[in-house]
């Protein structure tokens, strides 16, 4: 019996890895990972670390990241009860490559808005 190889392509429409690259580009999710890398959060303390974000949004973004296997979401049975969102240990895979990123915008952000500041003078 022959063994396939399945090899996965991002550019094609159809293949699962155009999902995982999906979420791991969402600017939600690059801030979800970098705020989870230290230690587990509650709810109300990503809302209020991550700025702009809507309770909806925050609310789907974790349950994608839950669904994805990337954080875990841990109920403690107090009263009100206790809920913690943690990385998995596939979601601390995401820790690296998610902060070269965070670095590259940082230390490149200043070139990108002169350049479109160009763009739009020029284009106007």
């Amino acid at each position: 019996m022959e063994t396939r190889l399945r090899i996965h392509d991002v550019y094609d429409k159809n293949c699962p890895t155009r999902h995982a690259l999906d979420r791991i580009a969402d600017k939600y999710t690059v801030l979800v990972i970098a705020y989870l890398q230290d230690r587990p959060r509650r709810f109300n303390e990503l809302q209020r670390i991550i700025t702009g974000i809507s309770q909806k949004m925050l609310t789907q973004t974790l349950r994608s990241l839950e669904r994805d296997g990337l954080i875990t979401r841990t109920i403690y049975p107090e009263v009100p009860p206790r809920v913690e969102y943690a990385l998995t240990a596939l979601g601390e895979t995401l820790i690296d490559p998610l902060a070269a990123l965070r670095t590259w915008a940082e230390s490149n952000i200043e070139t990108v808005m002169a350049s479109q500041s160009a763009y739009d003078e020029k284009h106007s």
